[in-house]
């Protein structure tokens, strides 16, 4: 494509969770559909978000591109880590990277997709709480350029941080990304923007994808998205929404960390009596993250008693070994010795406590960076302490005044979650979807599930045409 030549603008919205099933309570979305097209999405393993995404803009699976997961065991510094946010951490040619390959001076904007500091984007908003010294955690985003960042606050008002996660997860937190890729289409007109909408993994994952709270969040999501729609339709934007995952029942869930504890090969330090998993000296232990669980294991001759330990627990399904971590793309060295994955009905907390006495601290709060796996119940208030909301509201009073607070509302127990991901769809009705303004755009893909690496080529084709062979 010749420099001369200017991109076709291109707004790629990431709506969670959206699948089949859901799309019929979604009018404007479904519209956009049946004018353009659609196509069921091959995701990845684990079907998680900063797997996917990361897939989407590498094209690569998670053997290529690094992210196994949304956290993972980082030998080097002998910690588990969970969503964090440098670029640097995607390996890979980025979407953009290769746009401007083709297009030099090609601009791209990223609302709220994962990784996105030190990301090469023109601008980038990202949610980034302020972690005052004296420990009290504030609301905020980090932008890109600096100077974007009070341009959106003094317009839009403070990052909704606590309605993104937790008890308090609502439409709010999309209703404010929705808004910042307005403002930035309307005065920044970026050739791409990438959008993330969160919405529907809230009350899919509280309530279940049959309960019709589910249909209420995909109806409300919908009408939430209308007027960004619109706005692209009038600018004259190719529209492209996928989704990363489909979020489907769950009825149980499974300790994998407190199962290999009992089989003494899980470590665990004390400190001002509460419990803390201890990698180092482990000789096993597992990230959860969803339905799959990364397994650590330090020396290879306990392989058979950790694979022996799993597999009899009730809700593990598969233990991947090198040769399925390789046929599913999730041979890394980042990725545990094993991979665990869960029935379908079922989870994997990250519990490695055997008394909830003993919890760490942080097993009450809502602390993602803190906690050795994913968590779930951060989206629930403790429904067996009956002064819980009480607790909260001093919580919140004292921080109003600038004072130290902790919002231990939390529970310990997994069983009010109703809905999970991370497996590989089994039925095509709970799986992702894509969806494309331009009636044409699959037209030279097969019929099947469209795969989640073809779809940088994808956006690079909507937005920069190859530009056509002279040759006859």
């Amino acid at each position: 494509m010749s420099e001369g030549t200017r991109p076709h603008p291109l707004l790629v919205l990431d709506v969670v969770g959206l699948t089949p099933r859901l799309l019929p309570h979604m009018p404007r979305l479904r519209a956009l559909a049946d004018a353009g097209s659609r196509a069921p999405l091959s995701t990845v393993l684990p079907a998680v978000t900063c797997a996917a995404q990361s897939t989407f803009l590498t094209g690569q699976p998670p053997s290529g591109h690094g992210v196994v997961g949304n956290g993972w065991y980082f030998r080097e510094l002998g910690d588990v880590l969970l969503w964090r946010q440098h670029n640097a951490l995607v390996a890979g040619e980025k979407l953009w990277d290769a746009a401007r390959a083709r297009h030099p001076g090609y601009t791209v904007a990223n609302v709220c997709w994962w990784y996105a500091m030190g990301a090469d984007t023109d601008w980038t908003v990202t949610p980034r709480p302020v972690y005052h010294a004296d420990g009290r955690k504030e609301p905020d985003c980090y932008t890109r350029p600096p100077r974007l960042h009070d341009e959106l606050t003094d317009r839009l008002g403070t990052f909704p941080l606590f309605h993104f996660w937790g008890p308090g997860a609502d439409l709010v937190s999309s209703r404010w990304i929705i808004a910042a890729t307005r403002h930035l289409l309307t005065t920044r007109r970026p050739d791409l923007a990438l959008c993330y909408v969160p919405h529907l993994d809230y009350d899919l994952q509280r309530y279940g994808p049959d309960h019709p709270r589910a249909r209420r969040a995909a109806a409300e999501l919908d009408t939430a998205l209308a007027p960004l729609l619109n706005q692209a339709a009038r600018e004259g934007r190719t529209v492209v929404a996928l989704s990363e995952y489909g979020i489907t029942p769950v009825r149980r869930h499974a300790h994998p960390n407190r199962a290999l504890r009992r089989a003494g090969l899980l470590e665990v330090h004390t400190q001002d009596g509460m419990e803390y998993l201890d990698p180092w000296t482990s000789r096993a232990f597992a990230v959860a993250d969803h339905q799959i669980a990364h397994v650590y294991v330090r020396d290879p001759a306990d392989l058979p008693t950790v694979r022996r330990t799993l597999a009899e627990l009730p809700g593990v399904d598969r233990l991947l070994d090198e040769d399925g971590k390789r046929a599913h793309g999730l041979d890394h060295p980042r990725s545990g010795e094993l991979v665990a994955l869960a029935a379908p009905d079922a989870w994997f907390t990250y519990y490695y406590w055997l008394d909830d006495a003993r919890a760490p601290d942080f097993a009450r709060l809502v602390e993602i960076h803190r906690k050795p796996g994913y968590d779930p119940a951060e989206l629930f208030m403790d429904p067996h302490d009956r002064l819980v909301r009480l607790r909260a509201a001093t919580a919140l009073a004292r921080k109003k005044t600038g004072l130290r607070y902790t919002m231990a509302v939390v529970p310990l127990d997994a069983s009010p979650v109703r809905g999970s991901h991370g497996l590989l769809p089994t039925d095509p009705d709970d799986g992702p979807l894509l969806l494309c303004s331009r009636p044409d755009a699959l037209d030279a893909h097969p019929t099947g599930p469209f795969p989640a690496t073809s779809v940088k080529r994808l956006l690079l084709d909507l937005a920069l045409p190859p530009t056509p062979d002279p040759t006859p």
